[in-house]
């Protein structure tokens, strides 16, 4: 059964906990990955549509930033710092993905539940009860589109309208610089505009 921090658990300060994890407390690290995994899942299956790989990739995040935890060095937040372990690991995996299905992409099926229509990159759709049908087909459509994707672009796509996080945020967690953010996050948000023309006429 999955818990959440207790008032208690969080009384202790994040580098605290770090500290103690370095000198090899298991039960510290569980306090920080229970603080951060909603956070890590939520953005892990917004990139891999399906639960549990989400889970099983967090939980192979965690795994790796347990056996690193002795380079971190505060030079930025623990969260900012597992974030980009959890991208390397998420990216590698989709396109180890990828390359077995010969390019293929995700099944068109699933929906991107998280996604919020109303976001810079996707159209606005708040539809009334009877417009219900609409809304799923509009989703579907977003969700067709951002899989098309490269994980690079879906990554930045996903980490700026979903996690609303800063140039600077998603360089860090990326590893790479922030005119290598914007640039991806550019042709991203054309080709879903390219691919969601229609859509954008219509809504």
């Amino acid at each position: 059964m999955r818990t959440e921090t207790t008032p208690a658990q969080a009384d202790v300060s994040e580098l605290d906990l770090v500290r103690q994890c370095q000198a090899g407390d298991t039960e510290a690290f569980d306090q920080l990955v229970t603080r951060y995994r909603t956070r890590v899942f939520a953005m892990i299956y917004n990139m891999v549509h399906n639960e549990q790989d989400a889970w099983d990739l967090a939980q192979d995040s965690f795994v790796k930033a347990w056996k690193s935890i002795g380079r971190f060095r505060g030079k930025s937040s623990f969260y900012t710092w597992i974030y980009r372990i959890v991208m390397n690991v998420t990216i590698d995996w989709l396109r180890k993905r990828q390359v077995k299905a010969g390019g293929a992409e995700f099944d068109d099926a699933i929906q991107l539940k998280e996604i919020d229509p109303a976001s810079k990159t996707v159209p606005k759709a708040d539809p009334l009860p009877h417009q219900h049908l609409e809304r799923q087909e509009i989703r579907a459509r977003i969700d067709h589109a951002i899989s098309q994707l490269s994980p690079e672009h879906r990554a930045v796509i996903l980490m700026k309208e979903i996690e609303e996080m800063q140039y600077h945020e998603i360089a860090e967690s990326l590893g790479c610089s922030i005119g290598t953010v914007m640039s991806r996050l550019f042709y991203a948000r054309k080709k879903l505009q390219n691919s969601l023309r229609d859509v954008y006429e219509n809504v």
